[in-house]
């Protein structure tokens, strides 16, 4: 079989173009890329990877492949590829097996394609790698040594799978890092989410109710753009802490049954189930629309949707219009996908690199280091802040150092008020 499948390899070129501009945003990744050219640390390391495959994880595979390691690819959600950069990919050498808009059977074939060569680390954005290999590929576990998770929704299924003991290898929760979940997820998703609503909508934010599903790192990034365009913010949250936290930043805070009865937008985010539910759908406006910014499409219950619809029609690129049985009109954006990636091109390359460059120094830590248990790990906090220092670096931007004295003082008990 061939060692690539993608929509059309005559896209190449501009792939190119579109990997360098990211290549220019991503100075830490290059740092990184200029040691691994030199050191080698992956040699000969099979790296299988299930992540959007955009330009910014095209910089990610050839970071890698500079380091000696051969990466395995394939998208981590049927709409969020970008076929002119795996066709760049694909033409210099990649394995990758991804294409938009694939139907969920051609999805896992790309995923089991991928497991067909062993990879001997994964790398996983939402967890669709290492559930099938646990699942219907165990001939495969053998190979590898570990592996690292990129988002929320991934990291709740794997501490879900290490509960159950059904985790076979270990995984470092890269999601977890706060050069990731503190930008990437605050700045990248508050950012790209409004992106996505925007272009497959083209609608006027200020002045609208814009109903957050959630209040963790993702949401409280949307939540904070959305307000930043005048936007009306009311946000819906189960966590107590959380919920308050959202009151004292200066948002309005209800059950989503009673924000379904006056928000005019609504955009989910919490990694789980039937957030925007049936019962919500009935209580909604003549005119609301509704976005999914978690990994997978079950936050809002589409079957619901379509149970309650006499018809549905495609008006925009991502953005399907449902007419219910009572008269009533309610949108969907990008079928209730990621719509940052879906209907917008996903997080800034700037906000990537932080994100990627964990990745790119926790492969090399997993391949080098010893046999861990089959658990989920936090990053060890040397490479969270190593990527932060290099970031910084790049951006031109000096901090202090704690003096000789300063570190005795922080590392003792003895000396109080004087």
């Amino acid at each position: 079989m061939a060692d690539y499948k993608v929509k059309d390899t005559g896209l190449a070129e501009k792939g190119e173009l579109l990997i360098d501009w990211a290549r220019a945003h991503m100075p830490v990744l290059a740092l990184i890329k200029e040691r691994f050219q030199k050191e080698r640390p992956l040699e000969g390391v099979k790296l299988g990877a299930c992540l959007h495959a955009t330009k910014e994880t095209a910089v990610l595979v050839r970071t890698l492949e500079a380091g000696g390691g051969e990466v395995l690819l394939c998208g981590s959600n049927p709409l969020s590829t970008q076929d002119e950069v795996v066709a760049a990919l694909a033409t210099t050498g990649t394995k990758v097996f991804a294409w938009r808009g694939q139907t969920t059977d051609e999805y896992y074939w790309c995923v089991n394609r991928v497991l067909d060569y062993g990879p001997q680390i994964t790398m996983d954005d939402g967890a669709d790698l290492v559930n099938t290999i646990h699942s219907s590929r165990t001939e495969k576990l053998a190979d590898v040594k570990g592996g690292s998770e990129e988002t929320t929704t991934g990291v709740i299924r794997l501490r879900a799978m290490e509960a159950d003991g059904a985790l076979k290898y270990p995984i470092i929760a890269v999601n977890d890092t706060d050069t990731k979940h503190m930008f990437d997820n605050r700045y990248g998703t508050g950012q790209s989410t409004i992106d996505g609503i925007l272009r497959s909508t083209a609608v006027l934010l200020a002045g609208k109710t814009f109903v957050v599903g959630g209040y963790g790192w993702c949401a409280r990034g949307i939540a904070t753009r959305a307000r930043g365009m005048g936007a009306n913010v009311v946000v819906t949250e189960v966590n107590p802490l959380r919920a308050l936290e959202a009151v004292m930043d200066g948002f309005r805070v209800m059950p989503m049954a009673k924000a379904a009865k006056v928000g005019d937008i609504f955009v989910t985010s919490t990694g789980d189930i039937n957030v925007v539910d049936g019962k919500h759908m009935k209580l909604m406006k003549d005119g609301a629309i509704m976005a999914n910014s978690g990994h997978f499409n079950v936050e809002i219950n589409i079957p619901a949707l379509e149970e309650m619809s006499t018809g549905k029609r495609r008006l925009r690129n991502s953005l399907d219009e449902y007419t219910t049985k009572d008269g009533r009109r309610l949108y969907l954006l990008a079928e209730g996908r990621l719509v940052n990636l879906a209907a917008a091109e996903g997080h800034p390359s700037e906000v990537m690199d932080l994100s990627f460059a964990d990745q790119s120094l926790v492969a090399e830590w997993v391949w080098k280091g010893e046999k861990m248990e089959p658990k989920v790990y936090d990053v060890p906090r040397n490479i969270d802040e190593t990527v932060a220092k290099l970031k910084l670096d790049g951006m031109g931007i000096e901090i202090d150092t704690l003096t000789d004295r300063q570190e005795k003082y922080m590392k003792s008990w003895k000396e109080g008020t004087v």
